[in-house]
Parts: C-alpha cells; structure tokens; sequence
C-alpha cells in the first residue's frame, strides 16, 4: 500500500469507528511503555509499521539532516507541495509514523541508529494517540511526552527542539478531548527553557470563532487538509528560521 492509499484508509477507518471508540477497546498503558507497534489496525499492520520504521533507518544511517521532524501521522502525512516550498531549503527529514504513541518513538529514538544524526533543529509533536489508542489521562501522557524530550536532550544536546503543543481534536469546542490536550499542554509549557526546548502552541490557528473545528480543516476532526498544513507550515516556519540562526547553547 502505497503512502496516499495509506492514509486514505486510515481516515476511512477512524471516520468509521470513532477515534474515541477505538480507544476503549485498547486501553493500555503506552506512555512510557518503549515498544516497536504491537497493535494491529485496519489503517496499518504492524508489517508494514515495521517496513516504515525500516526505511526511516535507512534515512538516519545517511545522515545529512538540519531539520528533523519527528511524531505520529500528522507529522507523517504533511503535503509535499507545503513540505517543499516551505522546508526544502533546509536538510529536513520525516520521521512522523502514523499511530505511533510516546513509547513507539522512544523506541525508535533508542533502536534506530538516531544517534547517527546531528540535527540543529527537532521539531516534534506527539501525544495525541496515548489518548485515542491507549485511552491514556493527562498525567501518562504529559510523563509520556517529558520522556521523549528527555530522549532527544540526551542524544541531541546541541539541537533546539521545537515543542509543539497537542493539536485540538474533536469538531467542538466543549469536547472531551479538548481539555485534555490543554492540561498536557500546560504541563509540558514548562519544559521551554529558552535554550533548548521552545514549546509552541500553534492550536488556535485551526480553530472557528467559536472554538469549533471545520471540517475544511480536520476532515475527521484530527487529521489535517492540505489547506491546514499551510496553516501549520505558516505558523512554524518563523520559528524554525529563527532557530536555525541560533548558535546551540550548551
């Protein structure tokens, strides 16, 4: 199955089950549990989560990135035409794996030859599947992302890691969801330390005037258009730009 096949099928099928719904028939602990995928979904066989991770292997052994990206799909399925026109000037690589939960990424951060790459910028977003594939709390999910953070300092001690906050999912403003996302977000607010770390909430960007999410900008309240991702790649790019200036602080 090829990458657009992929993530078609992967919209289809959370449309169809209810990312919520999904999440209660997991409900296990994942934050801080470091594991390859273990779980099977409709939208991805841990096959082919494995052949992923394999060609994201082989990208770190060659080494050359500025600008690494790091997450779970909606790192992964960014639009190549916003992708190119507003990182290609930069050496940026996609490490975003659909699914993937704090635990996946920490595995891939500690079994995947990571440590080959020297990038000066980390630009990550993780979190969101502890909730809706592991039916996580706040307090797992914020230990969860702390981990990864931790990680990246850890093998990366020159690089500024941009930090972004949980996107908001869910179409309205009075969902669930939402004040969970913002509780994790506040926690690891506090990560930003001015040198390293810089936390950015870029979630208001994606949201109606009254709080509600479109559907020209979430087509499954989660997932983002083409369109959003030019919002995404707006917000960032000043952020990436004036990091990538920085001289690494030690």
């Amino acid at each position: 199955m090829n990458k657009k096949a992929n993530v078609l099928a992967m919209l289809a099928a959370l449309a169809a089950l209810g990312f919520a719904g999904a999440a209660s028939a997991e409900g296990r602990s994942c934050a801080l549990n470091v594991e390859p995928r273990t779980v099977e979904y409709p939208w991805m066989s841990i096959a082919r989560w494995h052949e992923m991770n394999d060609g994201l292997k082989a990208r770190a052994a060659q080494g050359d990135v500025d600008v690494l990206f790091l997450g779970d799909s909606i790192t992964e399925m960014w639009d190549k035409n916003t992708w190119d026109s507003r990182f290609g000037k930069y050496r940026a690589a996609n490490f975003g794996i659909g699914g993937d939960h704090t635990g996946n990424v920490l595995w891939r951060l500690k079994n995947d030859g990571m440590d080959k790459l020297r990038p000066k910028v980390v630009v990550l977003l993780i979190g969101v599947n502890n909730f809706g594939l592991c039916n996580e709390q706040p307090e797992q999910v914020i230990g969860g992302v702390k981990a990864v953070v931790a990680q990246l300092r850890t093998l990366y001690p020159d690089a500024r890691i941009l930090l972004n906050g949980i996107l908001p999912n869910g179409q309205q403003a009075q969902d669930e969801r939402r004040a969970k996302a913002k509780a994790v977000n506040t926690a690891i607010a506090t990560l930003d330390d001015g040198r390293h770390v810089f936390f950015r909430d870029y979630g208001a960007r994606f949201l109606e005037a009254n709080g509600d999410i479109a559907a020209e900008t979430m087509p499954d309240f989660l997932h983002l258009t083409p369109k959003a991702y030019v919002t995404w790649a707006d917000a960032m790019a000043p952020d990436i730009e004036k990091l990538m200036r920085e001289k690494p602080a030690r």
